[in-house]
């Protein structure tokens, strides 16, 4: 699968696996640690939400600069934040301490091995350092091998219940961030073989000049970006609604720990990685969009049906089947969003992608909290689904149009 793939996508491909791992046992059992500390929904749901917030700002400032600075270098404090972070998790359970480890961390928030609000860094280098043929392919394998790092990481995530009788209270939950701190140190190798140079992205540059429309055909950008990030924010809201607290979901509803919800949530990623490798043969048949749209809606449906499941085995087929699906077609969305702009504008346009998710996801984790604190366990996926039909209408209302107009390549 990798061959023909630059050794600078490949090195970027590295650290996203490393970075996955931590991520994956953090998305399972951060909030079942809070939970065990006595944490209240509330608190939890606060937390996540300003950890998002933090993110969207930074962001909202990455993105660009990245385009003018170029992307190592961020990359490269992304990851030394992460081992302060994982350090002073490690180190402390102390209320103050850890919610400064968690905010600055992004713990628990998922990212399928991204390097969380630096994300437009990490796709636009990406997509600089291959030719934009290659996108398809590079994208959705990147997003499998990310997907399958975090399915590693949601097996892990059983230790705490497997070391509960060894150590005492919640320690045997703060070995995770050794995960976490092991993986930042991996990906610093491979950020720093890696070279960001016009050698690595020569090829790239000559397929820009002959694939990328006119200037005077093509509309102009911030309204086309603007016009994107608000149909996008439907979608955050609705992710933030049920991604975020979704292992906390299981707890409650199912009164399940983190072995059962770890090894489900690990077939879920495992499904999603090769939903996503299966979106390279989709995308032939239906296109991006298509394929897309596909996959989203067999996932809506999916979405819908989970919070009435009776059983818990139950839930966790429709959950898996739904992530496959959903996650399964990030790819396609980075191609997308990424060819509405020329080379020199992608961080930009990645920044666009990611805060119109990340803003609006911000207020979705208090959101959900509050129904949960009022044992109103079924209302936050009933709204999310609602976001995310308006958001599909919208998104294929978009694209055909940016299709007429020759905005995409």
């Amino acid at each position: 699968m990798l061959k023909g793939v630059p050794r600078t996508a490949r090195l970027l491909m590295g650290a996203r696996a490393a970075r996955s791992v931590g991520q994956g046992a953090l998305v399972v059992d951060f909030a079942l640690y809070l939970h065990a500390l006595h944490w209240s929904a509330l608190a939890i749901g606060l937390l996540y939400s300003a950890s998002l917030l933090v993110g969207a700002v930074a962001t909202l400032l990455v993105g660009p600069l990245s385009d003018h600075f170029g992307a190592k270098g961020f990359l490269l404090g992304y990851e030394a934040v992460q081992l302060i972070a994982a350090s002073i998790a490690l180190s402390t359970a102390q209320p103050v301490w850890l919610t400064l480890a968690a905010v600055l961390g992004g713990f628990g928030r998922g990212a399928n091995g991204g390097a969380g609000p630096f994300a437009p860094a990490e796709q636009s280098w990406m997509s600089r350092s291959v030719t934009r043929g290659q996108w398809g392919k590079v994208f959705h394998l990147n997003t499998s091998i990310g997907l399958l790092g975090m399915a590693a990481g949601a097996t892990l995530a059983a230790l705490p219940g497997i070391l509960a009788g060894v150590l005492p209270g919640t320690e045997a939950y703060r070995l995770l961030f050794l995960v976490v701190l092991l993986g930042s140190l991996v990906c610093l190798l491979f950020l720093g073989a890696a070279k960001e140079s016009t050698a690595d992205t020569a090829s790239a540059v000559q397929s820009e000049q002959t694939q990328t429309a006119p200037p005077e055909v093509r509309k102009p950008i911030w309204r086309v970006l603007l016009t994107f990030g608000t149909i996008n924010a439907l979608n955050g809201l609705g992710i933030g609604m049920v991604g975020p607290l979704m292992a906390y979901w299981f707890h409650l509803r199912f009164g399940v720990g983190p072995a059962a919800i770890g090894g489900a949530m690990a077939l879920a990623f495992v499904s999603a990685a090769f939903m996503s490798l299966i979106g390279l043969r989709l995308i032939r048949r239906f296109g991006l969009v298509g394929t897309v749209l596909r996959m989203r809606l067999l996932g809506l449906a999916l979405l819908l049906a989970l919070p009435f499941a009776p059983f818990f085995w139950m839930a966790m087929l429709l959950f898996i089947a739904r992530a496959a699906l959903n996650q399964g077609s990030i790819g396609s969305r980075q191609a997308l969003f990424l060819g509405l702009v020329d080379k020199s504008q992608r961080g930009l346009a990645a920044t666009v992608n990611s805060l119109s998710v990340q803003a609006p996801r911000t207020i979705g984790p208090t959101i959900t909290a509050l129904f949960f604190q009022a044992e109103m366990l079924v209302t936050p996926f009933l709204i999310a689904g609602a976001l995310q039909g308006v958001y599909l209408y919208f998104f294929q209302r978009f694209f055909n149009r940016a299709e007429d107009h020759g905005q995409t390549a």
